[in-house]
Parts: structure tokens; sequence; C-alpha cells
């Protein structure tokens, strides 16, 4: 089901893919569907509980699995708070932010637009409907 084809070797320590359990797949599948659109990710896999994008040797899946414990996500609880991605320059970063809305990514630290993580770090950080933070980091 999410065997990947070997390619060339991957640099030691590079993500070989996310997995991300969601409480609503059809939702998840737009919002993140999109987000990765932009980013230059491309449909990789699907199958009845999940799918995937894929950028060079990194794949992102979401899923919703009988295995999910609650129907909420929860990013201040213990684990995995965001996600960052690359997300080219600052105009991409400013374009990707104000179209979040309309596909489900709300901006998050609006005020401190685009520092919010430091007067050297340009990055907007958005929310989704289900409450998954990713942060797009400017070249």
């Amino acid at each position: 089901m999410r065997e990947v084809a070997s390619e060339s070797p991957k640099p030691k320590g590079s993500i070989h893919h996310l997995e991300i359990w969601v409480p609503f797949l059809e939702r998840a599948r737009e919002e993140w569907g999109w987000l990765l659109g932009e980013l230059g990710y491309e449909p990789f896999q699907e199958w009845p509980t999940g799918c995937s994008w894929k950028l060079g040797g990194t794949y992102v899946v979401v899923e919703q699995t009988d295995a999910v414990t609650a129907t909420t996500h929860r990013r201040t609880d213990p684990g995995v708070n965001h996600v960052a991605f690359h997300a080219g320059t600052r105009e991409n970063v400013d374009r990707i932010r104000a179209l979040g809305a309309d596909a489900g990514w709300y901006e998050m630290f609006e005020s401190k637009y685009p520092h919010a993580g430091g007067p050297d770090h340009y990055a907007a950080y958005l929310l989704n409907t289900d409450s998954y933070e990713v942060e797009l980091v400017a070249d």
C-alpha cells in the first residue's frame, strides 16, 4: 500500500515521510492537499482510509484510521507541535498566507507577521480546521 520505489540514496537524517492521523479524511484531503500542492507536492497514493503527496524523496500521508482514539487534535498536548516547511521566497510565503483562509488554513500570530519566530526569521504560521499547525519558512 505505501511501498515507495527505490531512488538514489537520500541524505542521512532527511525525512522519508510524515504520517498524520486525522479525524476527518475528506477535510484533511482538501486542506492538506491544497497546502502541499502550493509547496510543490504532487498527489502520490490513495486508499480507502488515506492518501499521500510526494516531493522528491519525501512524502506526506493523511489517514483516518480506526486506531485513532479521539476526534480532536490538540497541538498543545505532548507530541509534535507543528511541522515547518521550506516555502521558497518571501513572496511565496506571503502568497500562501494570503490564500490560506480560503483553503482552511488560518493565520496564527498575525500581529507579529512575518517575524513571529524572531527578527531574522521570515515565516507564516498557519492552523487548519483540525488544529494542525504548519510553519512556512522563507529561504
